[in-house]
């Protein structure tokens, strides 16, 4: 009896250590299965995606090429241009001779959704300040975008003197910013669709050999029918620094294209000042916001120290874009100008210019200015820290 208890225990400890084997054995390969076949689930519906988008926009594609065929383009990546938050560009050269911009596009963090963004968009349309898209490759995992070069880089290159503002006078940024306005109008008012572009900023901003502007990177472009007054976002989009207050405070008016109004009213006051808009999350005083600095020295007379030198022409000219981008930075979307008000502003004079409000860097100035008390630490830490969320936010979505 005793030993028929042993070789029982014997035998059940032999059968539960076969299952554990036999688990172990079978269990990882089958996890590792299941691992690769979600994987390749997920990314091969961003490619088939991409791939039913395409077939969906035959009738305006630009032209499509293979991979082998951008990597004979660009001589196997050997000119590298640059590199930005969705991959790196190279430089190129068509069959027919003409130089192109190649950007290879890196790991997708949205299925897909900005290569579909950049063709959607600037694939449909033609302006003389808006990059043109020649060709794209969505091949497998490779995904790249065929432009125009720009044989001026970048208008972030000129803009803050690191490369010798002496190669760019008032006048040729006028011309540029200008050109960039006009742009934005197009994409507002021009096409079938209202595009908003929701990233406007120097880097942004190409130059041809003529120095003519060019918008560029449609990457977080969103597309709405022309009719719509405001759009919704599930979450703010952009760079900081250029980015409309009504993506963070909600009770201050809707998203809609004033968005990009804001965004173009930064630039400009950038590209007038040469000066960066340098204001951090943790400067909380309104005297430490850049365009309220810029308010003070040309509202009260006073010429920045680049342009003590100009001349009276080119003084007019700065004031004159300072005034505009004061309108287009207003805090209430309802309050700033329409592209085409602003086209109109800039091509007028400056004496026809009517002296906008001094700008304000969170809701509560105006809510505290407007009832005549003063304000509180704790209602400009309450903004700051509320901002500094939002921007934490952005920064993990991209």
């Amino acid at each position: 009896m005793f030993y028929t208890v042993i070789s029982y225990w014997v035998l059940m400890v032999l059968i539960i250590g076969a299952i554990i084997t036999l688990k172990c054995c079978c269990g990882a390969p089958c996890v590792t299965v299941f691992l690769i076949y979600k994987w390749r689930k997920r990314h091969m519906s961003m490619y088939d995606r991409i791939e039913n988008f395409l077939q969906s926009q035959n009738n305006f594609m630009p032209i499509r090429y293979s991979y082998s065929q951008i990597k004979k383009m660009t001589e196997g990546f050997k000119d590298k241009l640059g590199e930005g938050g969705y991959g790196s560009v190279f430089k190129g050269k068509l069959r027919s001779g003409h130089l192109v911009a190649v950007k290879m596009l890196g790991k997708s963090k949205a299925n897909g959704q900005e290569f579909i963004n950049e063709v959607a968009t600037i694939g449909r349309i033609h302006h003389v300040n808006v990059v043109q898209l020649i060709g794209f490759c969505a091949e497998g995992t490779k995904r790249a975008l065929v432009y125009e070069f720009m044989p001026n880089g970048s208008l972030d290159k000129y803009t803050f003197g690191r490369e010798g503002n002496t190669t760019i006078g008032w006048e040729k940024i006028y011309e540029i910013s200008l050109g960039v306005a006009r742009g934005i109008e197009y994409l507002h008012r021009g096409c079938d669709m209202q595009i908003l572009h929701f990233d406007i900023k120097p880097h942004n901003i190409l130059l041809d050999e003529n120095f003519t502007a060019k918008v560029s990177d449609f990457g977080l472009a969103k597309l709405y029918p022309t009719n719509d007054t405001t759009v919704t976002l599930t979450a703010a989009r952009g760079t900081i620094g250029y980015i409309a207050l009504e993506l963070f405070y909600k009770n201050i008016g809707g998203v809609s294209y004033k968005a990009d109004v804001y965004s173009f009213g930064m630039l400009l006051m950038e590209m007038a000042a040469k000066r960066r808009n340098s204001t951090t999350v943790t400067e909380q005083s309104s005297e430490a916001y850049f365009p309220c600095n810029v308010y003070d020295q040309i509202v009260g007379g006073r010429d920045f120290e680049e342009i003590q030198e100009a001349s009276e022409e080119e003084k007019k000219i700065v004031k004159k874009m300072i005034m505009v981008a004061l309108w287009c930075i207003q805090m209430k979307p309802s309050d700033r100008p329409s592209m085409t008000k602003v086209v109109e502003m800039l091509e007028g004079e400056v004496e026809s210019l009517q002296v906008p409000p001094k700008p304000v860097l969170y809701p509560q100035q105006t809510l505290v200015r407007s009832s005549g008390s003063h304000s509180t630490q704790q209602e400009s830490s309450s903004a700051s820290t509320d901002y500094t969320e939002s921007i934490s936010l952005i920064n993990s979505g991209r």
